[in-house]
């Protein structure tokens, strides 16, 4: 029997959004964020266009993330962007609705997921399949899951850290604490404005992550140092002032102990069979935020185990998500359906 729906994998992320649709790849990689008029309830902007109008938004609009900690924080705004995205990857005018399969955070509880899987479906899926993320990210770093020995992967994206052992296509042991890029975006705004008295907006705090964030204390020759604008706390005048990485990996180290405790929270809690195999083939990194430079190195000491990066640690859990739709059959005992 031929069937005709399109079939998409989505990664509902806190700070980006993928959509994979089978037999082309991922077409799709925006910010999860949503500009609609405060007037009429109107979606004017999703992904790049509404990223851009954060924070600058005049009083009838607001941009805004619908996604808090992985998980749906505003379920009228999330359908029209998931809305947005098969519009996107399908083509406004479908003759067949798509089947679609959406990720979550492994320590969701039962309302939260069905509220991704009723949004999915109001937003004009056949079907909704779900997905736990840490599966997900693990089927698209290529971990042979289905193997009776255990692996463990580590996806710490934008609101989340999933951390999860997986043995025989099922995950033994998670743990998830709402700790991520955000988290580390909030500790720089929060340190900057402490010691420089200066407020900066959430996408300079991302950029000084990026260029000279670092989870463990830098060698003197990689020091470097970035300008950082702002407002002044005091006078409410635009002020540069100069950080230094020393300073922003001292504002990160909180958050990166704890992406540590809840990595260790799971090698505490399993089997030992399985953890002579997790200290063979070590830990495996996903997710955007596991690109923090030296984050690998600091999980790695921490911990004992060696920790390395997937392979396009972004894309895993939107690879992973489109390969179980592609491979239902293989995967229909992890994943749950509406």
């Amino acid at each position: 029997m031929f069937n005709f729906s399109k079939r998409v994998g989505i990664d509902l992320g806190t700070a980006n959004s993928l959509v994979y649709l089978a037999g082309q790849g991922i077409v799709l990689n925006e910010p999860t964020v949503v500009a609609i008029t405060t007037d009429d309830n109107r979606v004017l902007a999703v992904g790049n266009e509404a990223k851009e109008m954060l924070g600058r938004t005049p009083g009838n609009i607001m941009a805004s993330r619908p996604m808090k900690d992985g998980v749906i924080a505003d379920y009228v705004i999330t359908e029209a962007m998931i809305r947005y995205f098969l519009d996107k990857a399908c083509g406004q005018s479908r003759l067949f609705k798509p089947e679609v399969m959406v990720c979550a955070p492994a320590g969701v509880t039962s309302v939260e997921k069905r509220a991704i899987l009723d949004a999915t479906l109001s937003a004009g899926a056949k079907t909704a399949f779900l997905i736990d993320e840490p599966l997900a990210a693990a089927i698209g770093a290529k971990i042979p899951i289905a193997n009776p020995s255990g692996n463990m992967i580590v996806d710490i994206g934008g609101g989340t850290t999933e951390a999860a052992v997986i043995c025989l296509g099922g995950v033994v042991v998670h743990s998830s604490v709402r700790v991520g890029g955000n988290k580390l975006d909030e500790a720089i705004q929060n340190f900057v404005r402490k010691k420089h008295n200066l407020v900066i907006g959430d996408n300079m705090a991302e950029e000084v992550k990026i260029k000279i964030g670092s989870a463990t204390k830098l060698k003197p020759s990689e020091v470097s140092k970035m300008a950082v604008r702002g407002r002044d706390a005091f006078t409410g005048l635009p002020r540069t002032v100069e950080v230094s990485s020393e300073e922003v990996t001292e504002a990160l180290s909180e958050i990166a102990q704890k992406i540590v405790s809840a990595v260790k929270g799971v090698l505490e809690n399993i089997p030992p069979e399985l953890a002579s195999d997790i200290i063979d083939k070590g830990i495996v990194m996903s997710g955007g935020t596991s690109l923090l430079r030296n984050l690998d190195k600091l999980l790695t000491d921490s911990l004992g185990v060696p920790a390395s990066l997937a392979e396009n640690p972004l894309l895993c859990v939107a690879l992973g998500t489109g390969l179980a739709l592609e491979n239902l059959d293989l995967y229909k005992r992890s994943v749950s359906r509406r």
